[in-house]
């Protein structure tokens, strides 16, 4: 019983459950009454939540994918905030950050299914790294005005994190590099079909 009694093992289950709510899936279906898991590419996410929900209401679409962005990043961010008010190490943040993203990428709720894990990934990475994560926020910021390609401008923007990570914070305070190669290894993993239609020249831009 002392397994389930035990702080950190009470944060990582928290984290990858609070991970999985599917915001976007849930703001669609309330508020647009459109199921986003059927349009669209079937992400949960604010870029899929814009594109289904525009073709109905272009004004609310906006408004969901801003607080689908918003929310989904506060999943990654929030328990981590916890945990650091309560003194918890470095690694166990690094933890529970690495679950967040695994929980919204593989939702219990939608059958292991889930997002892309950009949001999530980024409200993790503000609190945990947060000059790295601006470089790569800038670099997102860059490339998805210039390219209007949402999957490129993300790992682009993940790149710009990564070599944020390697001149500011290298080692991340736990000694390796680990935690943040594992959720780039995630979202990377879970771009292999938008990889696969940037190579094939059939990326859907977001006008």
């Amino acid at each position: 019983m002392d397994f389930f009694t035990n702080s950190n093992i009470i944060f990582y289950i928290l984290a990858y459950l609070l991970g999985g709510v599917p915001f976007g899936f849930l703001l669609a279906k309330q508020f647009a009454k459109v199921n986003i898991k059927e349009s669209g590419s079937r992400s949960i996410g604010a870029t899929n939540v814009l594109r289904v929900v525009k073709q109905k209401d272009p004004a609310l679409a906006k408004k969901l994918g801003l607080a689908t962005v918003v929310l989904d990043a506060l999943k990654g961010a929030i328990l981590i905030l916890i945990a650091m008010g309560l003194g918890m190490s470095t690694e166990t943040l690094w933890a529970i950050g690495v679950l967040s993203v695994l929980g919204h990428c593989y939702s219990v709720f939608l059958n292991f299914e889930g997002g892309k894990g950009v949001a999530t990934a980024l409200g993790v990475f503000l609190i945990l790294i947060p000059v790295p994560t601006i470089i790569g926020a800038i670099a997102w910021a860059f490339c998805a005005k210039v390219l209007k390609i949402s999957s490129l401008a993300s790992l682009l923007g993940l790149i710009g994190v990564f070599v944020g990570v390697l001149i500011f914070e290298n080692g991340l305070g736990v000694g390796s590099n680990a935690p943040f190669y594992i959720i780039a290894f995630i979202i990377v993993y879970k771009h292999i079909p938008n990889i696969v239609r940037l190579v094939q020249g059939k990326e859907v831009k977001v006008a």
